[in-house]
């Protein structure tokens, strides 16, 4: 039996079939294979199969069109070792439980298994939905078949989304970029992102201007508290509210009857009524409800740690995971918003216990799943178990993002179940004398809870910070009509109405979840796919489409329209659900997708004409300058400013190709208006000059920018058969200053400097993307700075390379960044310099700039998503990067031996 395969620690949690012997679990990760192994007997022995053991390979031939959309299955290489781990394991065994997750693609790693491992021993499936020994007992006891519908459904979804890029990809190749990819899901995900910055860019803002007061009731004693109001109405007429302009044009709406103020209206109005007397004219006090929240599915686990915890969809996952295979959680893909009886009792003895009877209702609560196409049947997300543990009891044993969003949902399940929050809001109406402006009409607002009820235990958070700061508790002081109030301030202010917003991970999320795109085991990933591919970048935790994403969503819509309707990418989603429940075939389906179906009710669309048709016949037709083409306007002096994509990246251009610019990585669409492409267009004429000529060739050189910023070049672009000699410029040289000597000092580099006494390699000092370094061979030493890089003579040189590398032995060499402290470690969180390009640290996790990322632009939580992204893919791989480093022994005879087990981690 292997080593490393992990046998039960307890003795067995109930009888399963079989004539005893050994019995195989197999699970995907190491973690789960560790918990589970703690509830099971010595005759158990349970390894993981470490995710996918087989996957379709690269190339247009893995999926056999004439075979019936057969997939053709390969082995990667770094999972070979352990698929002979699990045959032999399997030979060994008397029986063999696949206990991968209870969802597609689980339940497709477990028909990949038992056709890879081709057991002798009956194989049965084992199920559950957490990971404690009650919930493993019973699944053991309960076993099922492979479900063959939940198989053909995984397998139709992975041919489907092979057969969308292998076939859209290279249209995308050759009319706007090489090495571009298209996704049937990511695509729709991009378009959503693409169409909310088409909105912004159209986007006109307003201004107007209204009235703050602050008013008292001197009629009690004491005085009552001052309280606000805010000008609604002067002289009859509605004042004017962002909602009332037009966002395309920042004029009024046709037809809105309200009044525009301007700053000297609202100012004049403010001076009259500071201190006048005010009349209460009108009130109203309605009582209210407030209903808790579901228990979370995946889509609002990853939106309220979003929201609350500033996680990534992709970190809240990652996190979830942990907490899943630690048994801590139920199963964290899920659509159902569905709770045990057990977790009910639970949840409901809970409350009970820390707030009270009166917190808790007669009869339980019952939640309907409204998610469309909801199709992963589990619970909804909660802690696992017939109690559930406080997170304050688990501080020991938790890292802290696990202790962070275990909170969270132990929080969202309690309040659940708890009573509803009762309370009162009151709007009232004050009427003040502005004087020749005539009569003034003030707002009042105000919101008392009499019974927080499940706000005891938790507040949903909000995507939209002001709705959620006009939610809050506001306590008004006792008013009735006709009651006398007095002015003690007011001032006018001034408003701009805003574009909308930028799509947030959490609010992407919402949007695809009710437009039924993608699943719950998908969000994740699409996002980050989005920004791996070079589609989108964050700013802040906004997602901001990059000119690339524009014109391939400008293609799709003009040429394959189908592949990018959010109906239709809907439409499929339910098909591959109804190929889950065994309500439709794969193949006649896929065989519709590529070919057509002409019967097709859909007689104009892709259903009736076939995915290959249709690119085959219209990729030829299609203009690629146009749709890598997004016109700005015209500059002052009447010329035609227009962003291109090109094969090399975005550029402006004005007028028929008479100047060019590059533009930046990091430059927003919406901000890249006609006034800031004219900046850009001076800066690369500036940047174009002539500073100089070199003597050898008589070649002018120039100062010029790009993409990774400001350089001198030698000679025009197509004076020699490769590319120009370039040098960046240093960071305290401008454009605008470079004097002719700078620019011949930046071209002398690379500098000899001699011949290494032993290797007899050419020692040469230069500048570097990364800073000034010395190279002889494949050995390189960084320099100090651009300083050190003039004056390093060779015997330095020399002794330089002597000494090891800094950052590997000896001293660590300095960040480039130090960006903050992890918000839960309070580690330091660094910019590096590494052999194969800068990356991110926290000093345990490393983790690479994603391509064609700058050093300059990297912030905090930029790098926290990097890092645990990387850790995530760590432990797909079943690494545990965070584990404590095994302790070497010295041994007799010398050196040392590496233990192979993994630490134990602490249970609850």
């Amino acid at each position: 039996m292997s080593s490393s395969a992990t046998r039960g620690r307890r003795r067995k949690a109930a009888d399963a079939p079989g004539n005893g012997g050994t019995r195989l679990v197999i699970v995907e990760s190491p973690a789960k294979a560790r918990t589970i192994a703690g509830f099971l007997g010595p005759e158990y022995v349970v390894e993981s199969s470490i995710g996918h053991i087989r996957d379709l390979p690269q190339g247009n031939d893995a999926v056999d069109i004439e075979a019936g959309f057969k997939p053709r299955y390969e082995i990667p290489t770094d999972k070979k070792q352990q698929v002979s781990k699990l045959r032999k394991l399997t030979r060994e065994a008397s029986e063999l439980y696949l206990a991968t997750d209870e969802d597609r693609e689980g339940e497709a790693i477990a028909w990949h298994l038992a056709e890879v491992l081709k057991p002798k021993a009956p194989v049965r499936r084992m199920v559950f939905h957490e990971i404690t020994e009650r919930a493993i007992a019973e699944a053991l006891a309960n076993p099922r078949a492979i479900d063959e519908h939940l198989v053909s459904a995984q397998e139709a979804r992975r041919v489907l989304d092979r057969l969308y890029g292998y076939e859209v990809s290279p249209v995308l190749w050759r009319k706007i970029q090489p090495r571009l990819s298209a996704g049937r899901v990511q695509s729709a995900a991009i378009r959503l992102i693409v169409a909310r910055e088409r909105e912004r860019m159209r986007f006109v803002d307003a201004s107007f201007w209204d009235v703050r007061s602050v008013v008292r009731s001197e009629q009690e004693v004491p005085p009552s508290e001052p309280f606000g109001a805010r000008l609604a109405e002067l002289g009859g007429q509605r004042l004017a509210r962002g909602n009332d302009f037009d966002p395309e044009t920042g004029q009024l709406r046709e037809g809105a009857s309200v009044l525009q103020l301007d700053e000297g209206r609202a100012g004049a109005v403010a001076a009259a009524v500071a201190e006048a007397e005010y009349t209460v004219v009108e009130v109203n006090e309605r009582p209210y409800t407030q209903r808790p929240p579901a228990p979370f599915i995946t889509s609002s686990l990853q939106q309220e740690a979003g929201r609350k915890l500033r996680f990534t969809a992709q970190r809240t996952m990652r996190t979830a995971q942990n907490l899943y295979e630690n048994g801590y959680i139920t199963y964290m893909r899920t659509d159902s918003v569905n709770l045990s009886e057990q977790a009910i009792n639970a949840a409901r003895r809970q409350a009970r216990d820390l707030y009270g009877d009166a917190y808790v209702p007669a009869q339980p609560r019952r939640y309907r799943t409204r998610s469309r196409g909801a199709q992963e049947a589990h619970e909804a997300i909660r802690p696992s178990g017939d109690i559930f543990r406080t997170p304050d009891s688990l501080r020991a044993a938790l890292r802290p993002d696990e202790l962070r969003l275990y909170d969270l949902i132990w929080k969202r399940t309690v309040a659940s179940q708890m009573e509803n929050a009762r309370g009162r809001r009151t709007n009232a109406r004050l009427r003040a004398d502005a004087g020749e402006h005539g009569e003034a009409l003030f707002a009042v607002s105000g919101k008392v809870i009499d019974f927080p009820g499940f706000l005891r235990a938790y507040v949903e958070g909000s995507d939209d910070p002001d709705a959620a700061l006009d939610d809050q508790e506001r306590i008004l002081p006792p008013l009735t009509e006709g009651q006398t109030l007095r002015g003690l301030s007011a001032e006018a202010r001034g408003h701009e109405t805003r574009p909308p917003a930028r799509y947030t991970e959490a609010s992407l999320v919402r949007e695809l979840e009710e437009l039924g795109i993608g699943r719950p085991s998908t969000y994740a990933s699409i996002i980050q796919t989005v920004q791996d591919r070079g589609y989108v970048w964050k700013q802040g935790s906004a997602l901001t489409p990059t000119l690339t994403a524009f014109a391939v969503v400008a293609l799709l819509e003009q040429h394959f329209g189908d592949l990018v309707d959010l109906g239709f990418t809907a439409r499929m989603e339910d098909d591959l659900d109804r190929i889950a429940g065994g309500e439709i075939e794969r193949e006649p389906w896929l065989h519709r997708f590529y070919f057509g179906d002409p019967t097709s009710d859909d007689a104009a669309g892709l259903a009736a004409e076939g995915l290959k048709q249709r690119i085959d016949s219209s990729w030829e037709a299609i203009d690629a300058r146009a749709i890598s083409t997004i016109p700005l306007g015209e500059d002052a002096d009447g010329r035609s400013i227009a962003a291109r994509v090109g094969r090399y990246g975005p550029y402006l251009e004005a007028g028929e190709g008479e100047q060019r610019a590059t533009i930046p990585d990091d430059q927003p669409p919406d901000e890249l208006t006609v006034e800031r492409a004219s900046e850009l267009l001076a800066e690369a004429a500036r940047g174009g000059r002539v500073v100089a000529t070199e003597e050898e060739s008589g070649k002018p050189i120039y100062v010029k920018t790009g993409p990774n910023g400001p350089y001198v070049q030698v000679g025009e672009n197509d004076d020699n058969k490769g590319k120009p000699k370039r040098a960046s410029l240093w960071p305290e040289m401008s454009i605008e200053m470079l004097t002719a000597d700078q620019a011949f000092e930046l071209l002398s580099y690379p500098r000899v400097l001699g011949a290494h006494p032993e290797s007899g390699e050419e020692i040469a000092a230069m500048d570097g993307r990364y800073g000034p370094f010395i190279r002889a061979g494949k050995e390189t030493r960084s320099l100090r700075d651009h300083e050190h890089l003039r004056t390093i003579e060779y015997d330095e040189a020399v002794q330089l390379l002597k000494e090891p590398k800094r950052g590997r032995r000896g001293a660590a060499a300095a960040p480039l960044a130090v960006l903050g402290q992890h918000p839960d470690s309070g580690a330091s969180i660094e910019l590096r310099s590494g052999r194969y390009g800068p990356y991110v640290t926290d000093g345990q996790v490393n983790a690479s700039l994603r391509r064609g990322q700058e050093t300059s632009s990297v912030t905090l939580d930029e790098a926290l998503a990097l890092i645990a992204a990387r850790e995530e893919r760590m432990r797909e791989q079943g690494q545990d990067p965070r584990a404590p480093k095994p302790q070497r022994r010295a041994r007799r005879g010398g050196g040392a031996r590496r233990t192979g087990r993994t630490p134990k981690r602490r249970s609850a």
